[in-house]
C-alpha cells in the first residue's frame, strides 16, 4: 500500500485539453487511451531506455540543446541505435506540438526504448526492430497552492548511486532505487524524499535537485558526482551568477540543511518549488522564502529570454 500525500513536486493542475492529446509513436499519432507499445518492448520488459523531460514556453523548448546533448551521450553510453539524429528528434518533438496546436505551457515526455524483442530477457542482442520513440505532450502547470505551501521532504535510507553502480547522469527508464525512496517518504507523510550518497552528503531528491540557502543568500547545492544534474539546476545556478549571487556546488550535510535560512528543488516541470519541512524540521521560518522566490523570479525571466 502506497499512502496518500497532499502534493507531489510532480504534481500540477487538472487541464481538459489533455484529455485529446495526441501521443507520438513511432512516426504516427494516436489518441492518448490508443497509444500503445508491444509487451515485448525493451522499455516495457527491462527497462532499457532513455527519457527527456522539456518544457514549452512561448513556441520555444527551453534548453533544447541541451536536452538533445544529454540524451544522445545517455543513447551512446548504453549502445542504443535511436534510429535518427538531432534534428529527426527534435523535427518529431515540433511534429507533436503542432499536431496539438501547443504554443506554451506545455510539458513533453520523451521517451526511447531499444525496442521490441524477440522474447523478454535481459540480452539486447534479441532485439528485432527499431528504437521505439515515444513522445507526451501535456498541458502542465505546477499547483499554485504547492508554491504557497512548500514541500515536505523525508531523508530515505535508500543511497543515491556512483556511476560504478549506476551512472545518475544516465536518463534511463530504471529508476527503482528512486521509486522506493518517494514510497518510503510518501508513507512517512512528506511529499518527496531526500536522498544521501554513499558517503553520507545530501545528494538530491528521488526527482529533483536540491538547494539549500545560506549565509548572505548563498545558494548550495550538490556537486553531481552521487546525483543527476540537471537542466534546470543549471539553469537556475546561471541566472542566480548572472545576477550577482553566489552558488556552492558542493557536499554538504544534513546538520547544515537543518540549519538552512530556506530549501527548494528544481525541475523541468516546477521549475523553482520551495521547501518548507524536511524530516518534521521547519526550515527557516517554515514559509517560502524571499530567496526562493527570486530563485524563481530569476529562472522564469531565464526562460523568457531563452524564449
Amino acid at each position: 500500500m502506497i499512502a496518500t500525500s497532499s502534493e507531489s513536486a510532480q504534481g500540477y493542475a487538472a487541464d481538459p485539453r489533455n484529455d485529446s492529446v495526441q501521443v507520438y509513436v513511432n512516426g504516427a499519432f494516436f489518441p492518448r487511451n490508443e497509444a500503445r507499445v508491444s509487451v515485448f518492448d525493451s522499455g516495457f520488459a527491462l527497462g532499457d531506455g532513455i527519457w527527456e523531460g522539456l518544457r514549452l514556453v512561448n513556441g520555444k523548448i527551453i534548453s533544447l540543446q541541451a536536452h538533445m546533448e544529454r540524451l544522445f551521450e545517455g543513447a551512446a553510453s548504453i549502445a542504443l541505435d535511436i534510429g535518427m539524429d538531432r534534428q529527426g528528434v527534435e523535427q518529431a518533438l515540433w511534429q507533436t506540438l503542432e499536431r496539438n496546436g501547443m504554443k506554451d505551457g506545455a510539458h513533453m515526455r520523451l521517451m526511447i526504448t531499444r525496442g521490441t524483442k524477440k522474447t523478454p530477457n535481459q540480452d539486447p542482442r534479441f532485439v528485432i526492430g527499431k528504437a521505439t520513440i515515444v513522445i507526451v505532450a501535456e498541458y502542465k502547470t505546477p499547483k499554485p497552492e504547492t508554491r504557497a505551501r512548500g514541500l515536505s521532504l523525508m531523508t530515505s535510507t535508500y543511497r543515491t548511486s556512483g556511476p560504478d553502480v549506476f551512472d545518475l547522469r544516465l536518463n534511463s527508464h530504471s529508476r527503482l532505487n528512486l521509486i522506493q525512496a518517494l514510497i518510503q517518504a510518501i508513507n512517512l507523510g512528506a511529499d518527496e524524499a531526500l536522498m544521501l550518497d554513499p558517503r553520507g552528503f545530501v545528494a538530491s531528491c528521488n526527482s529533483t535537485n536540491f538547494f539549500i540557502v545560506r549565509g548572505n543568500d548563498e545558494l548550495w547545492t550538490s556537486t553531481g558526482n552521487y546525483s543527476f544534474k540537471g537542466i534546470t539546476q543549471a539553469n537556475v545556478i546561471r541566472a542566480w551568477q548572472a545576477a550577482g549571487g553566489t552558488v556552492r556546488e558542493c557536499d554538504f550535510t544534513l546538520a547544515q540543511v537543518y540549519s538552512a535560512k530556506e530549501a527548494f528543488v528544481t525541475g523541468t516541470l516546477g521549475g523553482v518549488t520551495p521547501v518548507t519541512k524536511i524530516d518534521g524540521r521547519v526550515i527557516g521560518d517554515g514559509k517560502p522564502g524571499q530567496a526562493t522566490a527570486r530563485a524563481g523570479a530569476l529562472y522564469q525571466q531565464y526562460c523568457l529570454q531563452a524564449a
